[in-house]
């Protein structure tokens, strides 16, 4: 099976030489996902609004090779704050909860300074 790239559009990807996602065979990587919102280029000052547009990149990712959240059998989450993981962790419940999958949560110097949460999933299709 060929391998399929995804792309957001983010001029981030181009820049960088990366895709949003790639499928392989029966699984979909999807790469460290942040709360810029692709369509505007803005990203949110809260780190609630920001996991909640990571979700919904992430999403949009996923719907493209054919996934929902449901898929995801892996999601790494890095917080630029640890004190933002209670902010956080009832968001990522609230996306990944059905699908429980194993989980990484770093605290790390994310790239850039507006950004306080990047997450990558990888999801198993059908």
């Amino acid at each position: 099976m060929p391998i399929q790239r995804i792309s957001s559009g983010s001029a981030f990807e181009k820049l960088a030489g990366f895709s949003r996602a790639v499928v392989d065979d029966r699984y979909v990587h999807v790469s460290g996902t942040t709360g810029f919102d692709y369509a505007a280029m803005t990203i949110a000052d809260d780190v609630v609004e920001q996991a909640h547009q990571a979700f919904r990149n992430i999403s949009h990712a996923l719907s493209k090779a054919g996934c929902t959240l449901d898929h995801v059998v892996r999601v790494r989450c890095y917080l630029a704050d640890r004190a933002d993981f209670e902010k956080v962790a009832p968001i990522m419940g609230q996306y990944l909860g059905r699908a429980r999958p194993a989980n990484t949560t770093v605290v790390a110097q994310l790239v850039d300074a507006r950004m306080k949460i990047e997450i990558e999933v990888t999801a198993r299709g059908a």
